[in-house]
């Protein structure tokens, strides 16, 4: 038993639960399917009990399942038994956080809609001190260190051996925050165009003059899954990171993107806008 399942746990026992109601199955027809009582399948959906690969395909199998790439993913998320990088900040940082860092590690691409802040995969260490300083109410010292230490980690997915690929689009308003003053900024929007020019990393920028903006103006992280099934948003709130892979929620965020891109610089024009940000700072 897990006494406090991580967003991707729960995300696998979501799955599966999923599979049973559209099979019109109970979790007793599940439990015998396992040879388990009912108790532990409302755990295992809920993510709070182990699984295995081999269960999560025998209970794929008997809901009918036929899409064998999405029951093979599931099969993967139930295999994974080591404890990922994040995990040595456990009790220290709000689980949110180390559920992104796990999120954007087992994604097959990134994609993400920034308003006010630049991309935090993107972040010098004293740009992304400066946005953790500037929150409310104030952190301490030693919490604004760790998330700094922790992002900073999280860029790992960005170079080999994963060099995931990667789509930031930056509205030109986050360029002209600045954030721990104007030589930080400068050095943030250097790194920036120096990150832009890897094979992995696509920067789009929206410019002011673009008509309109879709949404709420809430920071957007697409993560997309090995199958479309297993995409994933993640939103940032004020009480910690919003995770949503509802159907309706995946297209209209996916609609969203798509708007960010039709209205987005080319990746050309894009960089010549930061270095034209730059130079007027």
């Amino acid at each position: 038993m897990r006494s406090a399942p991580t967003e991707r746990q729960q995300r696998l026992g979501a799955e599966l639960r999923k599979l049973r109601l559209a099979a019109g199955a109970s979790t007793q027809y599940a439990a015998g399917l396992l040879g388990l009582d009912r108790a532990k399948i409302s755990n295992m959906e809920a993510g709070t009990r182990i699984t295995s690969p081999e269960r999560v395909r025998t209970l794929a199998n008997n809901y009918d399942c036929s899409d064998g790439a999405y029951v093979e993913a599931l099969a993967g998320m139930a295999e994974e038994t080591e404890p990922g990088w994040w995990e040595q900040y456990r009790g220290t940082l709000p689980s949110g956080l180390l559920d992104i860092a796990e999120l954007e590690w087992h994604a097959n691409r990134l994609l993400t809609g920034q308003i006010v802040h630049l991309p935090g995969l993107l972040h010098t260490e004293d740009y992304a001190r400066a946005v953790f300083e500037a929150g409310l109410p104030r952190l301490s010292r030693l919490e604004v260190e760790l998330r700094v230490q922790h992002r900073m980690q999280r860029q790992r997915v960005l170079v080999e051996p994963l060099s995931l690929p990667y789509v930031g689009y930056v509205h030109e308003a986050a360029l002209r925050m600045r954030f721990g003053g104007r030589k930080v900024t400068q050095v943030q929007l250097a790194h920036l165009l120096d990150m832009s020019e890897r094979d992995n990393i696509t920067l789009r920028i929206i410019p002011v003059g673009a008509d309109g903006f879709p949404g709420a103006g809430h920071a957007l992280l697409y993560a997309e899954g090995p199958v479309p099934q297993l995409d994933t948003v993640q939103l940032d709130s004020t009480h910690g990171p919003k995770f949503l892979h509802a159907d309706a929620q995946l297209a209209k965020f996916r609609a969203h993107l798509a708007w960010m891109d039709a209205n987005s610089l080319s990746p050309a024009d894009s960089r010549e806008l930061v270095h034209a940000v730059t130079r007027e700072l």
